[in-house]
């Protein structure tokens, strides 16, 4: 985790945002990506080499993450949009992001938090998976 960023409570967020926003949101989705045991390569490609993951260093772009939130804060029916993203090494189970949209509609805030991780996952950061 970055050191001067304090990883956030999910509840303060969303009291946060129904005190705020309650006219508007009609619906918040949360976003909790974790470092995982199976690796990537098996997950996304069926790539089964036999290996375990045992950690994961991860590192982000603060810029383009920002810049990604700009563009889905734009996004129809988005009212408020959060993001905490983690920072170093991460053991199996440690938290690797927080990612939250709140909007007018179902339709729109599933678009949104879609966009807002895809991008985030391809532009933003790096991940290096450690292996056992």
């Amino acid at each position: 985790m970055r050191h001067d960023e304090k990883k956030p409570s999910i509840d303060e967020w969303l009291s946060s945002i129904k005190e705020e926003a309650a006219r508007e949101a009609g619906m918040i989705l949360i976003h909790n990506g974790i470092v995982r045991q199976t690796p990537k390569a098996k997950v996304r490609q069926g790539i089964d080499d036999g290996s375990s993951v045992t950690g994961m260093e991860f590192s982000y772009d603060a810029q383009k993450v920002a810049q990604a939130i700009e563009e889905t804060k734009k996004m129809e029916g988005i009212v408020i949009v959060k993001a905490w993203l983690n920072d170093g090494f991460l053991h199996v189970g440690d938290d690797i992001m927080y990612v939250l949209v709140a909007g007018d509609i179902r339709p729109h805030v599933v678009k949104a938090l879609e966009f807002l991780v895809e991008r985030i996952k391809t532009v933003c950061v790096t991940e290096i998976e450690q292996k056992e």
